[in-house]
């Protein structure tokens, strides 16, 4: 055995032990957001027995959670008043309701946990988790983060990025979101354009009954959704504007369903994708500071929901250089990649015809 490098071990160590922390720290920030500690630590310093009036919980647990919090270096601490203060840098990425409060993240990540004893059953026997099996709380934690997102940068975001594409809406177009989970993109752009007709479709049937209910709060006739494999999308009638948030990835057929996109777009129709900013290839993502994080979360979902029905598993980090050829492959004469407003998303712009731009 090979002599050990004694100091590489203890920079590994501690390195371990940032890991087990945050671990046990992303319970605590769930615990937080649900019980509305967050919120009420960001209303000013208090004492434990102060916050937890104002969150109206228990003192003991709330002591030794700001515990926690105060080492985490989350919290400051005052030992002669006894007193705590959450940061006003640090409660703008834990409160309000913002793309910018990462704590429903918290949600995401824990939730897999329940499947962890089938996803270790397919480390030795293949095959994958089904999503059913993460469902009705992936769906909920999946609308708590990206409603946020939608509210702070769909319309001024996403859509203003792609040249021409918010004229196109404001005077009219048939426009389609595939993989539309709740509905509130599609919810929200039918409100921002009275003149396009939307659909949402997404294989969750309580997703889609919740889209259904927020377009009839938001009195949208305009808009409407449906339950459908997207593998089994038509091609008439077509559509003007096709998007897809997120959902490319983990989908079981994916090649299958970036041709339909492209066969239900009408000749000079425009496709809209939005996905994380990765390559296909590891050595060039070992800068991404978001890249541990979203093969974790690939290996835990996206990949394995797509593996349980014999589908590709492209998972999370299917990367540009890999979106691109499978974009060509499908039908995609033309293709651009453009930066998202969020540094861990970009943006593809695909169009069914070579219009002879090249790709960028």
């Amino acid at each position: 055995m090979a002599e050990l490098d004694g100091q590489a071990v203890e920079v590994f160590a501690r390195r371990l032990l940032d890991v087990f922390t945050g671990s046990g720290l992303t319970k605590l920030i769930g615990l937080g957001y649900r019980t509305g500690l967050f919120e009420a630590a960001a209303r000013g310093p208090a004492t434990s027995t102060a916050l937890a009036d104002r969150a109206g919980l228990d003192e003991r647990y709330v002591r030794e959670w700001l515990g926690a919090m105060v080492t985490g270096g989350f919290f400051k601490y005052e030992p002669t008043e006894g007193r705590y203060t959450f940061p006003a840098e640090h409660a703008a990425l834990l409160t309000g309701s913002g793309a910018r409060n990462a704590a429903p993240v918290s949600g995401l990540i824990e939730s897999f946990g329940a499947v962890l004893p089938e996803l270790e059953r397919c480390f030795h026997s293949g095959g994958g988790v089904p999503y059913s099996a993460f469902r009705p709380q992936f769906t909920n934690d999946m609308d708590d983060v990206w409603r946020r997102i939608y509210d702070e940068h769909l319309l001024t975001g996403f859509l203003a990025a792609v040249p021409g594409l918010t004229e196109q809406l404001t005077a009219g177009a048939r426009v389609l979101d595939l993989g539309c989970g709740t509905g509130h993109a599609v919810n929200l752009m039918a409100q921002a354009y009275p003149a396009s007709r939307f659909v949402g479709y997404d294989i969750a049937a309580d997703a889609i009954d919740a889209a259904e209910q927020e377009r009839v709060a938001m009195g949208l006739p305009n808009a409407r959704f449906g339950v459908l494999d997207v593998t089994q999308l038509p091609a008439t009638p077509p559509f003007d504007v096709i998007t897809v948030f997120d959902a490319i990835h983990d989908q079981v057929a994916p090649d299958v369903v970036l041709r339909r996109i492209h066969d239900a777009l009408r000749p000079d129709g425009l496709f809209v994708m939005v996905d994380f900013k990765f390559s296909s290839h590891l050595e060039r993502n070992l800068a991404n500071p978001f890249a541990p994080l979203h093969y974790a979360i690939s290996v835990m979902h996206c990949m394995t929901v797509s593996l349980a029905e014999g589908g590709a598993g492209l998972g999370t980090v299917w990367g540009e250089e890999l979106a691109r050829t499978m974009l060509a492959q499908a039908g995609f004469g033309s293709i651009e990649v453009i930066d998202a407003p969020r540094p861990q998303n970009c943006i593809y712009i695909s169009r069914p015809v070579n219009d002879e731009t090249p790709d960028k």
